[in-house]
């Protein structure tokens, strides 16, 4: 489809390995021992197994009369597909005038959308928004504090799992950003900093602000949904998520248009502001929950428990095995020329992904099944 190859994604798909004009169709399959390097197909089999393994959960509770779950999960997906085909397309939307391609990602065993969308990609959104959401829920947060202060936590818990994530792929090639495009200014080390904030914390807090809104507070009540009223407020949850996310970085993306600098003090700021309210809140609510009697029912899912604590364990080896290309490069990036991430964030980020994690075992004794809606799967 050489029609649809700008010369942006053109020039990263080159530099990434491949060729735009020769990239599959609507669905393309690879061998998985051919790729870039072994870090992909491990990559999408850790991505894409969460993704199914939160579908099953959802059809569980859904059955089990809680449909948040399939809502969350459907919802995300929904926004992915409002989302990226016109980052990936900008002149078929008509917006090329104004959107330059953004980035490319290599290729992987299943791509879709000539070589633009990878099914890993369309896994992660559905899979790190529910381990998000479940981990907030699981402490308690949306029924103590609202759909609000909930959904601020949900960012925050998505960010620093999907940051261990952002700041690996450009040394690993699992894409790469366009440093001249000015809507990823300013970069923060190999990510730009709109990403970080924007894809990394607001999505999430936006979308989960809606699946609570529309379905979670419904569910906890014990109210039931036809499938019918599933679907309009799925579809609904995924057009309000996008709009979300462009409402709520509006200062820093006006800013920015002005002066990179400018922006990027304001992205910095929301992140920063969001990051210390959600600190708080789960830190307060985890001692809140220890405290409480050893007879008070709490929402548990051990699915996400353990497959959080899986999926950290695989990026603790994908980023060890990174670390000697990473000490060893010269001016930010390796010696094959990949521009490499901030470690010292990462790090930051598995130490709040971990508190996370560990926080909801820590109140595994207190959880009884009792309640059908709080059942442990």
């Amino acid at each position: 489809m050489s029609d649809h190859c700008a010369p942006t994604f053109d020039q990263l798909a080159k530099s990434l390995g491949f060729s735009c004009q020769q990239a599959g169709g609507l669905v393309e399959f690879r061998n998985p021992f051919g790729l870039e390097n072994w870090t992909l197909p491990v990559l999408e089999c850790t991505v894409i197994l969460g993704a199914i393994l939160a579908l099953v959960l959802a059809i569980v509770r859904l059955r089990r009369g809680d449909p948040t779950n399939l809502v969350l999960w459907f919802g995300a997906t929904a926004y992915l597909f409002i989302i990226e085909p016109p980052l990936y397309f900008p002149a078929a939307f008509g917006i090329s005038g104004h959107v330059d391609t953004m980035f490319a990602h290599n290729v992987f065993t299943v791509d879709f959308l000539w070589g633009r969308l990878p099914l890993y990609i369309v896994a992660i959104y559905p899979f790190m928004a529910t381990v998000a959401y479940e981990i907030v829920r699981m402490l308690g947060v949306f029924k103590q504090y609202g759909a609000f202060v909930g959904a601020v936590c949900v960012g925050f818990v998505h960010h620093a799992f999907y940051e261990i994530f952002d700041h690996l792929g450009p040394q690993l090639r699992w894409w790469e950003w366009s440093t001249e495009n000015s809507l990823n200014q300013p970069f923060f080390d190999s990510v730009p900093l709109p990403s970080v904030v924007v894809f990394a914390a607001l999505w999430p807090m936006s979308l989960a602000f809606c699946v609570y809104w529309f379905a979670g507070r419904h569910a906890d009540r014990g109210r039931s949904f036809t499938g019918l009223q599933l679907v309009w407020r799925t579809i609904v949850i995924g057009l309000l998520a996008s709009l979300g996310t462009f409402i709520l970085p509006v200062p820093a993306t006006i800013a920015g248009s002005f002066s990179t600098t400018a922006g990027g003090f304001l992205y910095a700021a929301e992140l920063i502001i969001l990051s210390v309210v959600a600190a708080t809140v789960l830190f307060r609510q985890w001692q809140r929950l220890r405290q409480a009697p050893a007879d008070t029912a709490h929402y548990t899912n051990n699915l996400i428990r353990y497959y959080s604590a899986a999926y950290l364990a695989v990026f603790a080896l994908l980023w060890a095995t990174a670390l000697p290309d990473f000490f060893n490069a010269v001016d930010g990036k390796t010696s094959n020329g990949d521009p490499i991430g901030n470690l010292w964030y990462t790090l930051a980020c598995f130490a709040v992904a971990i508190l996370c994690v560990i926080a909801t075992f820590t109140v595994q004794h207190k959880a009884t099944r009792t309640t059908p809606a709080l059942a442990t799967v």
